[in-house]
């Protein structure tokens, strides 16, 4: 079996009281090895039947339905009729990112180099979003839609 790096995540669901299941823990470590990929449900359990045929895909549908329920993985959707799945950032590990989606080729590229005017426009967006309608922002996405380099010459 695959073998995860560190424990954050496991220890992320023991504190949830959520069973550590030898399923789960194949997909913890399918996710944690997929780097910055945006895995499918459909991916995810190719990588995870590779590593134990006896897997099955609803397992796997229910095991990252749990771990996004947990605050574990992040699902998105970039506009393919797919949802995509990737682990949270840990503490120490680069965090917050946006996405970069070309439109002919479906290439992710993770956008997290902002400059400090960014961050700063970011900021001053979300707090005047946050006192204009009395909402506690937690989080956001943001997807820019364009064309890739190589789509882009083609």
């Amino acid at each position: 079996m695959v073998k995860m790096t560190d424990n954050w995540y496991k220890d992320q669901l023991k504190e949830q009281d959520v069973r550590l299941t030898d399923g789960r823990e194949l997909i913890l470590s399918v996710l944690a090895d997929s780097q910055s990929e945006h895995l499918t449900v459909e991916d995810i359990y190719m990588q995870a039947h590779k590593e134990n045929p006896s897997i099955g895909m609803a397992t796997v549908y229910r095991t990252v339905d749990l771990l996004v329920k947990h605050g574990i993985a992040q699902k998105f959707e970039f506009g393919e009729g797919k949802a995509r799945y990737e682990l949270v950032p840990k503490p120490g590990d680069p965090g917050h990112h946006h996405h970069l989606i070309c439109k002919v080729c479906k290439k992710i590229v993770n956008y997290d180099d902002f400059l400090q005017e960014e961050k700063a426009f970011l900021s001053k967006v979300e707090k005047g979003l946050s006192e204009r309608y009395n909402f506690e922002i937690e989080d956001h996405m943001i997807q820019f839609y364009g064309y890739c380099r190589d789509c882009e010459a083609a």
